[in-house]
């Protein structure tokens, strides 16, 4: 997974610069404390720290792995001084940090047990004026044409179908949730996205099908299945040497602001640091 995380987010890294360009044009002040929520393999927690270079970045997330190479990162970007990791289990609630100007949740609210809760907790923390932004993705990325398939064509297709029946990267419309927190929304987008083939998209495309390959089998025919064999193998056929590759993918881009008085804001303490 974390290899298809750092694929993803090398191609759309144009897309990531451009998105906290237009937030950081929206904001009331410079951010002085951003947090990373989920922060994964930490693109998002290395965009933020590049594009907002006052603010410190916390990034949250409960895999130690995953933190590791986000201070290891840091320190190879020149960000080490300002990047902090805070391992912490979401679903246990928000840890204790600094007032927070910025929070980021780069496809990662879904997997929060009680998002409600989290993002009040969020609410708390938030300086007056303060912004969160969320985002998802609605499908998977596509590649395939649509003749894909040996016998019947539509493969891809039924590999989405197989991915939302297994309630695949579900979530709400994020609006109401942020509403009942007591954020008030600036925005809500939907932002499709394609990006030129080049290695690093072979790459993914490859990466992307073999986790389809492994976790979608049971609700794949033979045919299906031998076709994603073939896709994800190194021979003519593979995604790594087909000239009709193409990368189709989408985001929606949830941008709400916490509209209160200083006189409402709950400090939990000081950021935590390794």
């Amino acid at each position: 997974m974390a290899e298809v995380l750092d694929l993803d987010a090398e191609m759309h890294k144009g897309y990531v610069e451009q998105l906290l360009g237009g937030i950081a044009r929206q904001l009331a002040r410079e951010p002085r404390t951003v947090l990373d929520i989920g922060a994964g393999t930490g693109a998002g927690t290395l965009a933020l720290a590049r594009r907002f270079p006052h603010a410190e970045v916390v990034a949250v997330d409960r895999a130690p792995e995953m933190l590791a190479r986000i201070r290891k990162a840091s320190e190879r970007n020149g960000f080490g001084d300002r990047v902090h990791t805070v391992e912490a289990d979401l679903d246990a609630g928000l840890p204790t940090v600094d007032p927070i100007d910025l929070a980021w949740a780069a496809l990662s609210l879904h997997h929060v047990e009680d998002p409600d809760a989290l993002l009040r907790q969020l609410f708390e923390v938030m300086e007056p004026g303060g912004t969160v932004v969320i985002t998802e993705m609605e499908s998977q990325p596509r590649f395939l044409p649509d003749d894909i398939g040996i016998g019947t064509p539509g493969l891809e297709a039924r590999c989405h179908a197989a991915a939302a029946s297994r309630g695949w990267n579900r979530y709400p419309d994020w609006s109401d949730t942020l509403l009942r927190a007591g954020f008030e929304m600036v925005e809500k987008r939907h932002d499709e996205l394609g990006v030129d083939v080049d290695d690093t998209a072979r790459r993914y495309a490859h990466a992307v099908l073999g986790r389809m390959r492994a976790g979608f089998e049971p609700a794949l025919s033979g045919e299906d299945r031998d076709t994603l064999d073939l896709l994800t193998g190194h021979g003519p056929e593979s995604v790594l040497h087909r000239t009709d590759l193409v990368v189709r993918g989408d985001r929606t881009v949830w941008i709400a602001r916490a509209a209160k008085t200083h006189g409402s804001v709950m400090t939990h303490g000081s950021v935590i640091r390794p």
